[in-house]
């Protein structure tokens, strides 16, 4: 088994049109994603996400760089054999049924005939699509096709999935659809590398983060470490009137949903505010340090990195 199950190293694109002058996609872009996580890749647009995982699919020539799917070298296909990929913008021949369209994808990525008849309803249940097997895809409607673009992704039980904005067009429901799918791929030992714009969904299921900007890596680590607040605390609380005089002078944004007093304060503080609570006859629900929201942090991350004060 390979140390990773994709590695990035070095990536760069520079296009070259006649007669005008050369842009660079991608500068400089490394990324390394451990066997059996969720590692999402984030930037804002043009920041080079698309043309990296092109590269990396052999989609894209790249103009340096070396790309690996568990340590075989993914720009040929025979390095793609255990990958499954969920384009941003899938496109399906909408004469087929979804049947019809799961036994042409299998064909294309080698899943004998046998095996995309017996997934294939499995498939479509899982996507949510068990009662469309036979229905035209012209009928679909976007959120549809994209929960096919997502079951074609697992044909042939794919160790690494690529899911390039897999919750694009689809509602609520389908949102958290896409997040359980993806957590349970996880617990089965299968990787998943993420392309998202949307951030609660990133923070809600990546174990690791990737953030390009200017088609470079902005940031990269465990999202929990990313995320907390370096020297806070965050403490919940329950059982007083008002915060004591003590801990309101520490405290700042303070909040009282249902009862429950929720604020920060500097982590060295943190034994004094649990015996002034204690004493003041009140209950401490949970003490943990201060994490900020992933929006919060990549906004700050991309003015910092364009030359702004962070917010």
């Amino acid at each position: 088994m390979a140390d990773a199950a994709i590695r990035v190293q070095g990536a760069r694109k520079v296009y070259s049109m006649l007669g005008k002058p050369k842009r660079e996609a991608v500068s400089d872009v490394s990324i390394t994603v451990e066997p059996g996580t969720i590692h999402g890749l984030l930037g804002p647009n043009g920041a080079g996400k698309t043309t990296t995982l092109k590269m990396l699919l052999g989609l894209v020539r790249p103009s340096a760089g070396t790309f690996e799917v568990l340590g075989a070298d993914s720009t040929h296909p025979s390095g793609r054999r255990s990958l499954g990929f969920l384009p941003e913008q899938p496109y399906f021949p909408v004469h087929l049924t979804a049947r019809q369209a799961m036994r042409f994808y299998g064909s294309l990525a080698g899943v004998d005939a046998q095996g995309v008849r017996e997934q294939t309803p499995k498939l479509l249940a899982r996507v949510g699509l068990a009662d469309a097997e036979r229905t035209e895809l012209s009928k679909f409607s976007r959120g549809m096709l994209q929960r096919l673009g997502i079951a074609q992704a697992l044909l042939g039980d794919p160790v690494v999935v690529i899911l390039d904005e897999p919750a694009s067009g689809l509602d609520p429901v389908g949102q958290r659809d896409v997040r359980s799918l993806m957590l349970d791929l996880r617990a089965a030992g299968v990787t998943v590398l993420l392309s998202s714009h949307q951030l609660s969904e990133v923070e809600a299921v990546c174990d690791r983060v990737t953030i390009l900007n200017r088609g470079v890596v902005a940031a990269e680590g465990d999202i929990n470490v990313l995320l907390n607040v370096d020297g806070q605390s965050s403490v919940r609380a329950s059982g007083m009137m008002s915060l004591p005089p003590r801990i309101a002078e520490l405290a700042e944004n303070v909040a009282v949903p249902g009862g429950v007093w929720v604020f920060s304060i500097p982590t060295q503080a943190t034994r004094r505010v649990v015996d002034t609570i204690d004493e003041a006859g009140g209950t401490i629900i949970a003490v943990a340090p201060k994490r900020e929201s992933l929006e919060d942090y990549f906004a700050a991350l991309l003015a910092s990195s364009d030359g702004e004060a962070p917010s």
